[in-house]
């Protein structure tokens, strides 16, 4: 009768600790720390590969918020997105984005035709491009020069990979700081 007691006394002293345990790690974990919500960076979705302009303002990311992938554009600034139409198409996935300087142009991955291609977004024309739509090899990992005018990413055109650097040409409008001059 004693072992009983002394057994019960024990099972709810685990159950008490148990309690106190789950009870912690439930306020320690509650989502009261981050911010949530349609205007704040965190959610409960997934979020990834971020980039940052070269200004450090600007963050772009890939995220799951609205049930499909789409890139993000976040003001660190402000604490708010950044409307970025005619970047994001249904049933189209686009990852590893890469911002300019000021975040006027982003380079990113997207598919066309099954295809994976690198397209290239201007924040100030509202518009996305295909850099690549007849490039023989597959693409990935593009990335953007501060200026805007160069893209270097890896292709596999030759059964391996290797590293390209595509050039927009002299003519394309440059993301520079307001004021900067522009050296040739």
């Amino acid at each position: 009768m004693k072992t009983f007691t002394l057994t019960l006394w024990l099972q709810r002293r685990i159950h008490w600790s148990l309690v106190f345990g789950l009870t912690g790690l439930l306020v320690s974990c509650s989502s009261g720390d981050i911010p949530l919500g349609v205007s704040s960076l965190n959610s409960r979705f997934t979020e990834e590969q971020p980039a940052l302009s070269g200004n450090g303002r600007f963050l772009a990311f890939v995220s799951n918020r609205n049930g499909n992938q789409q890139l993000l554009m976040y003001d660190l600034q402000t604490q708010s997105f950044i409307s970025t139409p005619g970047l994001n198409r249904r049933e189209t996935i686009a990852e590893s984005p890469s911002l300019s300087y000021t975040g006027r142009y982003i380079c990113y991955l997207t598919s066309d035709r099954g295809r994976p291609v690198i397209a290239l977004y201007d924040r100030a024309m509202q518009q996305s491009q295909i850099l690549t739509p007849t490039y023989g090899g597959w693409v990935r990992n593009p990335d953007i020069s501060p200026d805007g005018r160069y893209v270097v990413f890896e292709s596999a055109s030759r059964g391996q990979w290797d590293v390209e650097v595509l050039d927009r040409g002299p003519t394309v409008e440059l993301d520079i700081p307001n004021g900067s001059t522009v050296s040739n």
